[in-house]
């Protein structure tokens, strides 16, 4: 094998001279506004998009976990979306407190269908892009600085006097964004959202959402986090602006380039459940809000019944979440290894004593349990799974199994002898040993278990 890489061929992102950057001496205290983008970024990169009834499926999913802004779609990108928003908006499907938001690229014509096909409505978000980095100014599209800002800044105008033509009864939001922002020159990055700032004249009750996308992720966390915090200095009209960002996952670091990203001054988030999206995905919604959850931060998003939803989403998008996805994946919550077991049981054990001597539930304490960062029961997973026994299992496992599954509570000395018995049973089959073979084996060494109250017996009879 070769194992040399061509790494002369790539240079490294450049950086942003900030030596009094802000952002790593501070702590995120409140969630961000959210924006899912499952039905518009998540449905185009599936490779059988989403149904009419998929989509609707979706959408309530959304509006039901809290989620209240929602891009349903490019109306004018397909059929399927501008019927899918035409449905939405003709059977007063959309709750009171939901915001719809629809993408457009900056053309005169698309800004016009897009519009009209926002007829009706009573509170949506117009999303306006065109690319602005040099790579794609010039080697795509041959334009200069100025022609690029001028298209933006033509597009805002279109958008005013459509919006103003066929909206009049419309709560109408705009929503900018300078596509390719991360790769894009901060100066000139500004200086379009200052120009489309100038039409659109953001005030009290007439803000503005210029939205920053990490397009294609190209470089470390930090590097975003000071091209977000040097925007949040240097933007005028600044109360009237929400700062969102679009991280994608392209480096598998969109969650990490979301969280500093907050913390230098980005006040939206959009991204997908389960980090559905183009190439490697859109920042997964689901970890941030549970990242915060886990600080002490109220996402403002109901992720109470995660098996559900991840059931809705695997059936919406044909698409299967992996079962070490953090939070929501099968085994996210599992523990094979004996010691992580035994650290775990007395972590359990520990807060039922707490909870006993208090006179509480568990569920009332701070969750305070080993190798688990989230309580599994705040996110609607069950505790039956936390351990499972296999050959790299050990005594803390097997009583913990004993314990949680059969109500069975082993001496110390006998939980010792019977995870030698457990071993040489996942040792014999290569495999994992479930808790209804464990208590096959209990049974088959110990015949007769006594009941509360009486002696024990001396030994397990070691066959």
């Amino acid at each position: 094998m070769n194992t040399r890489q061509p790494a002369h061929r790539y240079s490294p992102a450049p950086v942003i001279d900030l030596p009094d950057r802000r952002w790593p001496g501070r702590t995120i205290t409140s969630a961000p506004r959210w924006l899912s983008t499952d039905l518009r970024d998540g449905n185009q990169a599936l490779i059988n998009p989403m149904s009419p009834e998929r989509k609707l499926a979706m959408f309530e999913l959304l509006a039901g976990m809290g989620y209240q802004e929602i891009e349903v779609g490019f109306p004018v990108a397909s059929k399927d979306d501008h019927d899918f928003l035409r449905m939405l908006i003709e059977g007063d499907l959309i709750p009171d407190d939901v915001r719809i938001s629809v993408l457009t690229q900056a053309r005169d014509e698309l800004i016009e269908r897009t519009v009209e096909s926002l007829a009706g409505a009573a509170r949506a978000t117009v999303h306006i892009y065109n690319a602005t980095s040099p790579v794609f100014r010039e080697l795509v599209f041959g334009m200069t600085r100025d022609e690029c800002k001028d298209l933006a800044v033509q597009a805002t105008r279109l958008l005013v006097k459509y919006g103003e033509r066929t909206l009049a009864g419309c709560d109408l939001g705009y929503e900018y964004s300078p596509e390719l922002f991360n790769q894009t020159e901060p100066d000139f990055a500004l200086e379009v959202c200052e120009a489309v700032m100038d039409v659109w004249q953001p005030e009290d009750g007439r803000g503005i959402i210029l939205n920053f996308p990490t397009t294609v992720e190209s470089a470390t966390p930090n590097v975003f986090a000071d091209q977000i915090e040097w925007l949040d200095r240097n933007l005028s009209r600044r109360a009237h602006v929400c700062l969102s960002i679009h991280p994608h996952n392209d480096r598998g670091t969109g969650v990490a380039s979301a969280e500093l990203a907050m913390l230098a001054g980005a006040q939206r988030i959009e991204g997908c459940l389960f980090g559905n999206g183009e190439r490697a995905g859109n920042v997964d919604l689901v970890t941030l809000g549970l990242n915060l959850l886990t600080q002490g931060v109220d996402p403002g998003i109901d992720f109470s019944d995660l098996n559900l939803i991840r059931a809705v989403v695997e059936d919406c998008t044909e698409l299967p979440v992996h079962p070490r996805h953090p939070y929501g994946g099968d085994l996210v919550h599992t523990a094979f290894s004996g010691s992580h077991q035994d650290a775990i049981k007395k972590g359990f054990d520990a807060l039922g004593r707490a909870a006993s001597e208090l006179g509480v539930s568990p569920r009332d304490l701070p969750w305070a349990v080993p190798y688990l960062p989230i309580d599994p029961g705040d996110v609607g997973r069950t505790y039956e799974a936390v351990v499972r026994i296999n050959s790299q299992s050990g005594k803390g496992g097997v009583a913990y199994i004993l314990d949680a599954w059969h109500g069975v509570r082993l001496p110390r000395e006998l939980q010792v002898e019977f995870a030698r018995i457990v071993q040489a049973e996942a040792d014999a089959t290569g495999g994992e040993v479930t808790p209804q073979r464990v208590k096959e084996l209990l049974d088959r060494e110990r015949p007769a278990v006594p009941r509360p109250g009486a002696p024990e017996p001396a030994a397990l009879t070691g066959r």
